[in-house]
C-alpha cells in the first residue's frame, strides 16, 4: 500500500471532528472559573476549580490534535465546514479556546500564557477579518443569520479582552473589548430580526439560541478584569446592566426552553453552557467584590444552575460517546458565496 493510499485508510477511521465541539472547551472553563469565584466569594474548595480546568485543557488539547489530522487527512470534509455557511462561523472556536487555554496556561507560567495569547488572538482576527469580509460580499439568505454568526467577532473579541486584562495588558484589553462589543450591538438586530420575521428555525438549529446568552455576560466578564479583576471595586452601572441584559434573555430561553429543545440531545447543547456559566461567573465575582442583598442569592442560585447544566451535558455527551452517536456527518458543501442558493430546509439538513 502507497503512502497516499495509507493515508486515505487513516483518514477515513479518523473522527470527523466539527469545530462546534471546542464549545465544550468553553463550557468547562466557565464551570472552572464559578468555582474559582466561588472560593473567593464562599470559600469553597479550591482543587474542584483545578480539576474542572485540568479536564478542560485535557478535551482542548484532544480536539485539537483531531481538528488539526482533519485538515491533514480529510481535507474535503474540512473544506467543506469552512465554506458552510453556518458551520463555518464554529471555526472561530478553535481561536477562542486557545485563548481561554492561555488564561489558564498563564497560571504556571506568565510567558506561556502571553505567547499561546499572541498566537490565538492573531489568529481570531485574521479568521475574524476572513470571515467577515466575506459575509460583507452580500447575496446571502436571511435564513442563514443564525446566533453563530457572533462567534467570529463577538465571541472572539470579547475573550480576548477578558485574556488581555488578566494578563496585565489593560490598554490591548480595551480595543478587543470596544470590537467585540461594538460587533456584538451591530449584529443584534439582524440576528433578531430573522429570529423573530422570518421562518422559524429548524430543530437542529435551536440550540444556537443558546449563544444568545453569552455576549453581554462574557462582556462583563472581560469588563469587571479590564476594572481590576476580583480585587476590583464595587458592580458599577455597566456591570449591573451587561448583567441584566444576560438574565433577561437567560429567562426568555427559560420560557421557550420546550420549544428550543424539543430534539434528541446533541452536542450542539453545549452552546447555553458558556453564556450560562459566564452569567453564574459574573453575579459570583460580583458578590466577592462587595454586591450584598438579593445579588448574593442571584449568585447562589446561578451557581447550581450552572453546575447542573455541565453536569447534564457532560453525561449526555459521555453517552453518546459510548454510543458511537456523538460525531455527526459532514455538512453538505455550501461556501457563503454560494448560500443564497439554499434553502432553510437545506440549512437545517447540513447541520443533522
Amino acid at each position: 500500500m502507497d503512502h497516499q493510499s495509507l493515508g486515505g485508510v487513516v483518514g477515513n477511521r479518523l473522527p470527523n471532528v466539527p469545530a462546534s465541539f471546542f464549545g465544550i472547551v468553553l463550557g468547562l472553563v466557565g464551570l472552572g472559573d464559578c468555582w474559582r469565584a466561588a472560593h473567593l466569594a464562599w470559600g469553597t474548595p479550591d482543587t474542584i476549580s483545578t480539576g474542572i480546568m485540568v479536564v478542560a485543557g485535557i478535551v482542548w488539547l484532544i480536539l485539537l490534535v483531531l481538528f488539526a489530522a482533519k485538515w491533514a487527512m480529510r481535507r474535503t470534509d474540512a473544506v467543506i465546514e469552512a465554506r458552510h455557511p453556518i458551520q463555518s462561523c464554529f471555526l472561530s472556536l478553535v481561536g477562542v479556546s486557545t485563548l481561554l487555554m492561555a488564561y489558564l496556561f498563564a497560571g504556571v507560567s506568565h510567558t506561556l500564557g502571553v505567547v499561546v495569547f499572541a498566537v490565538a488572538a492573531a489568529g481570531e482576527l485574521a479568521f475574524g477579518g476572513w470571515f467577515t469580509a466575506r459575509l460583507w460580499r452580500g447575496g446571502h439568505e436571511i435564513e442563514t443569520a443564525t446566533p453563530a454568526l457572533y462567534l467570529p467577532t463577538v465571541a472572539a473579541n470579547l475573550v480576548a479582552a477578558f485574556t488581555a486584562a488578566y494578563l496585565g495588558y489593560r490598554t490591548l484589553a480595551i480595543f478587543f473589548f470596544g470590537a467585540g462589543i461594538l460587533s456584538w450591538l451591530a449584529l443584534e438586530s439582524q440576528i433578531g430580526m430573522r429570529a423573530t420575521f422570518r421562518t422559524p428555525l429548524a430543530g437542529p438549529l435551536r440550540p444556537t439560541l443558546g449563544i444568545l446568552i453569552a455576549p453581554p455576560v462574557v462582556a462583563c466578564e472581560a469588563y469587571l478584569f479590564i476594572t481590576g479583576g476580583t480585587t476590583g471595586p464595587r458592580a458599577d452601572v455597566l456591570t449591573y446592566g451587561l448583567i441584566g441584559y444576560g438574565l433577561l434573555v437567560f429567562l426568555v430561553l427559560a420560557m421557550g426552553c420546550r420549544w428550543v429543545l424539543d430534539q434528541p440531545f446533541a452536542a450542539s447543547h453545549w452552546a447555553f453552557s458558556f453564556g450560562v456559566t459566564s452569567l453564574a461567573f459574573d453575579l459570583i465575582l460580583i458578590h466577592a467584590r462587595g454586591s450584598g442583598g438579593f445579588v448574593g442569592w442571584l449568585a447562589v442560585g446561578g451557581f447550581a444552575v450552572a453546575n447542573l447544566l455541565v453536569v447534564v451535558l457532560a453525561i449526555g455527551t459521555v453517552v453518546l460517546l459510548v454510543q458511537r452517536r456523538l460525531i455527526p456527518g459532514p455538512p453538505p458543501s455550501s461556501s457563503l458565496d454560494t448560500a443564497k442558493h439554499d434553502s432553510p430546509h437545506d440549512v437545517a439538513a447540513a447541520d443533522r
